[in-house]
């Protein structure tokens, strides 16, 4: 009863933060929330739970605190539930949310110093095919290097000073939004669940983008390809220009073009730390927002002349990040970590295990099911129902040559961070890139449906025919 209980609050706050719009209620509240009731269920159902869950953990957790012996059963599986369980899963929780922050800070002082002038202002064509690729292309790498929801928010902003109709905006918003996910895909640290898959071990950053890149490519080039045969003519430049490009007081281009130098290169040294000194990535992100503020300091040290009320120090972008959203993710993972402790995960495992037995077959729904549930959620559900696998211990398995896939950097590993981040722009609501876009262009959810989705399947499912190839391949 108990398990069944859980999965409905489950699904009932899956329904409320899918209908954000709708109910007007934050998702990172409905989250909160329901993390909370996951976690109160859970606690009091403990007793009759742990047993059949997790009875090797629980013995492992009473042999080395023999002085729980003395007390009731209940007080002890709620000592585990809360001394072990919740804080094993707050850690791991903690690591993403660390990197996210770090991250967004470093993005944030970018964009608030004018870095990303140096890339908008070279984009001068007006015909309308080839700015739709230069376009993509753009966000395409962009979003490898950042993230997916800032490239779309930096492109976004840029069509506005470029097109004037906004049907024809509307076209280049979302395939910004597909060249942003597809490009988030094959980048250790260009989307929040190939961050997730890389902090907890599942992948690592080189295999991660050797084999995700080129299907990844076509991913957002079948549909670049279909969009420009709509696309004809030059553009009528929009009758406004926008402040996009205006760098703060006392920032000049050459200050604006260094800090952008030096955050994207802090950045991409992030998977070169972790390889070099094994520490957690969190670490190398905090590491480099640490330089990356030093940095600052020293450049507005000199600046005498600017009153500090306008100067972007660190402490003043730190104060503008998106809770929001971290607080959601905070709520959804360890909403997730509910349903991994109570073993849910592992009974939806078993069953896609004996029923679809394929990772192909598993990975393609999922990302398809991550255009109408956020990926984060789907990601960390997969990562619960599936442990990284030792190679170690794969000859003493029942099924050596399946469990293979679960290994790190495994096909599974790969394919779910394609699919979960690809997937996602079939519906404009799957990702965090669509959601911006809907927001600054107020894209009608059916338009995208009725002239985009259809498009960004064939480019989704064309990217995991390259995959499957190149496994058949090499």
């Amino acid at each position: 009863m108990s398990i069944l209980l859980m999965v409905a609050v489950f699904v009932v706050g899956y329904v409320f933060i899918a209908l954000e719009n709708k109910v007007k209620i934050d998702k990172a509240a409905v989250a909160l929330v329901t993390s909370s009731i996951l976690w109160v269920i859970y606690i009091f159902s403990a007793g009759t739970i742990i047993p059949a869950a997790s009875p090797e953990d629980f013995a492992i957790f009473m042999s080395a605190n023999l002085d729980l012996a003395h007390h009731s059963y209940f007080e002890q599986c709620v000592r585990f539930v809360t001394d072990h369980q919740i804080i094993e899963h707050l850690g791991e929780t903690a690591e993403v949310l660390l990197f996210l922050i770090g991250a967004m800070t470093i993005v944030d002082l970018i964009d608030i110093h004018g870095g990303f002038n140096f890339i908008t202002e070279r984009i001068t064509t007006r015909n309308k095919t080839k700015l739709l690729w230069i376009i993509a292309f753009i966000s395409f790498f962009m979003s490898a290097l950042l993230d997916n929801m800032t490239s779309t928010i930096v492109m976004v902003m840029l069509l506005r000073k470029l097109i004037a109709n906004y049907k024809e905006r509307w076209v280049f918003a979302s395939i910004i939004v597909l060249a942003a996910n597809s490009g988030g895909a094959w980048s250790p640290i260009g989307d929040v669940t190939t961050i997730m898959l890389w902090v907890k071990g599942n992948i690592s950053a080189v295999p991660i983008i050797t084999s995700l890149i080129l299907p990844c490519l076509v991913s957002i080039m079948i549909p670049a390809l279909i969009a420009s045969r709509i696309l004809r003519g030059i553009l009528r430049s929009p009758d406004y220009r926008d402040d996009f490009e205006k760098r703060p007081v006392g920032i000049s281009k050459g200050e604006s073009m260094r800090i952008l130098a030096v955050g994207v290169f802090l950045l991409v040294m992030v998977p070169v730390f972790k390889s070099v000194t094994h520490l957690p990535p969190y670490m190398g992100v905090m590491t480099a927002l640490g330089l990356m503020w030093i940095y600052t300091e020293l450049l507005y040290k000199k600046k005498k002349d600017i009153e500090e009320s306008i100067k972007n120090r660190v402490a003043k972008v730190l104060k503008h990040i998106d809770m929001p959203t971290i607080l959601f993710f905070l709520g959804i993972l360890m909403s997730v970590a509910a349903l991994q402790s109570a073993g849910i995960l592992n009974s939806l495992a078993g069953f896609l295990d004996s029923g679809v037995h394929n990772v192909y077959a598993i990975n393609t729904m999922i990302g398809v099911m991550s255009s109408i549930i956020d990926n984060v959620p789907l990601v960390a559900a997969a990562t619960g129902m599936y442990p990284v696998v030792d190679p170690a211990s794969l000859a003493g398995m029942a099924d050596p040559a399946y469990m293979a896939y679960f290994v790190q950097d495994g096909i599974f590993w790969h394919l779910l961070a394609y699919c979960a981040g690809v997937g996602g722009s079939i519906l404009i609501i799957g990702s965090a890139a669509g959601v911006v876009a809907m927001g600054l262009e107020k894209i009608n959810f059916m338009w995208y449906f009725k002239n985009i989705s259809l498009m960004a399947l064939c480019g989704y499912l064309a990217g995991i025919g390259v995959y499957m190839l190149q496994v058949w391949l090499f």
